[in-house]
């Protein structure tokens, strides 16, 4: 017999599924820093390697939250990764009272909306 997925218990995985995103995300950001620490790297590096970032923590909580919700996969990863930049866009205005709107700010969630809709699409 199918269970019927509620609102509640949808939304309660897709908060368990940012959390892991965030913390994919603590895990790179960390190895990032050891990395530019070890081998001095450039700024250019240190962009690809955010970008990097923001592609594989959003990639990991859509492919969770597609494993969970089983049903229109890549529209749950597109969600997941939607939700992981507006919560990047609120950390940024709690830390720095600001954003800085551009093109940066536009590729930033074309990736994050990317990769969790790519994750949900493979899971």
């Amino acid at each position: 017999m199918e269970k019927k997925l509620t609102d509640s218990t949808k939304f309660i995985w897709i908060l368990r599924c940012l959390l892991v995103s965030y913390v994919v995300t603590t895990v790179l950001l960390l190895l990032m820093s050891f990395l530019l620490y070890k081998f001095d790297l450039g700024e250019q590096e240190v962009k690809l390697g955010i970008m990097a970032v923001y592609v594989v923590s959003t990639f990991a909580g859509g492919f969770l939250l597609g494993k969970l919700v089983k049903v229109r996969r890549f529209l749950w990863g597109l969600i997941l990764g939607c939700l992981y930049f507006l919560l990047l866009i609120l950390i940024s205005i709690g830390v720095y009272r600001t954003v800085q709107a551009g093109e940066n700010l536009i590729l930033a969630f074309g990736l994050c909306a990317a990769g969790g809709m790519l994750g949900g699409m493979v899971s």
